[in-house]
């Protein structure tokens, strides 16, 4: 039998306007973008839609770069959408979320509520924007390379030192998006000499990411207490269908692994290639992506194959509505 798997994406996936037509024309994605503005006490709409002035194109970039509104403008984005798909599409058979989308996948699933969810995710944005101003890092993307070739650069250059003897710091992949597409998370001088070796290692391409912190890698060690004691407090449901975890790639609907893989993800890579592997391979045939942007959809069929069914779902078009 057919099953569906609903994504969720992450950080990366956002732009300045999502969410300004769905919120004129899908009255179910109006409701949830009202409750955010009411729960946070701020118009998160107004940073999501931007001025729609040309003049502040830039400014309206940078508000919505800020690591803590883009975490929560992409939950509620993705779950505005959610909302209006209820009802016309079939419910999913199991759900996962790309870093930041793991709390919108537990959020459809019914383990945590929207409120929770909402100002848990606001939280561990601005815990990741101090963790990035406490021990500044950077990121890269590797492309071309095999896993196992990638982790031995990091280890290689997170066990050496610069020409004055200084050493380097760590870096780590942080991110399995799909076959040689690798991203690796750390100290800013350790990424940047991964980025220098990675074209003697093989690497097609690597560049550097512009992002605000080491998200994924022991640089993040920051935030995990502030994150652990609210998600301690935080009520966390079985899920309504199996939930394919960021940190282990193995499905699960036990509340207490969830907790505790929602702290560990801030400092463990996200292996998302090998949790769509596992998702085909538990029977998912159609990849459905809920919420902004196009990048999930195109990861599915890079991992599983060119000709696996997939679907995105982000614009009011999308759903049928203008």
């Amino acid at each position: 039998m057919s099953k569906r798997a609903y994504l969720f994406p992450g950080q990366g996936s956002q732009s300045v306007g999502m969410g300004a037509d769905l919120y004129e024309n899908v009255p179910a994605a109006r409701s949830v973008l009202d409750r955010a503005n009411e729960v946070l006490g701020f118009p998160l709409t107004d940073i999501m839609f931007g001025s729609g002035v040309a003049d502040n194109a830039a400014q309206d970039a940078a508000a919505l770069m800020q690591t803590q509104n883009t975490q929560p403008a992409l939950f509620v984005h993705s779950m505005s959408v959610f909302a209006a798909m209820k009802g016309a599409h079939a419910a999913p058979d199991m759900v996962a979320g790309h870093s930041l989308g793991e709390y919108s996948a537990l959020c459809a699933a019914g383990a945590i509520s929207f409120e929770d969810a909402l100002r848990t995710v606001r939280l561990r944005g601005e815990l990741m924007a101090s963790a990035g101003v406490v021990r500044p890092g950077s990121m890269a993307a590797i492309l071309g390379m095999e896993d196992a070739d990638v982790e031995a650069l990091c280890t290689e250059v997170s066990g050496s030192s610069d020409s004055t003897g200084a050493a380097l710091g760590v870096v780590q992949a942080a991110n399995y998006n799909s076959p040689g597409q690798i991203v690796i998370s750390g100290d800013v001088a350790a990424v940047a000499k991964a980025v220098e070796l990675s074209p003697g290692k093989g690497a097609r391409r690597a560049l550097l990411l512009p992002v605000s912190g080491a998200f994924h890698s022991p640089l993040m060690a920051y935030a995990t207490e502030g994150l652990g004691k609210a998600l301690a407090a935080l009520t966390i449901n079985t899920p309504t269908c199996p939930v394919f975890l960021n940190v282990t790639a193995k499905a699960t609907t036990d509340p207490e692994v969830i907790r505790s893989m929602l702290v560990e993800q801030l400092t463990a890579p996200v292996r998302w290639a090998q949790s769509m592997v596992a998702m085909e391979a538990a029977g998912a045939t159609h990849f459905v992506e809920v919420g902004a942007g196009k990048v999930l959809s195109g990861l599915a069929k890079r991992t599983v194959s060119r000709e696996a069914e997939t679907s995105a779902f982000g614009t009011a078009a999308d759903l049928g509505a203008v």
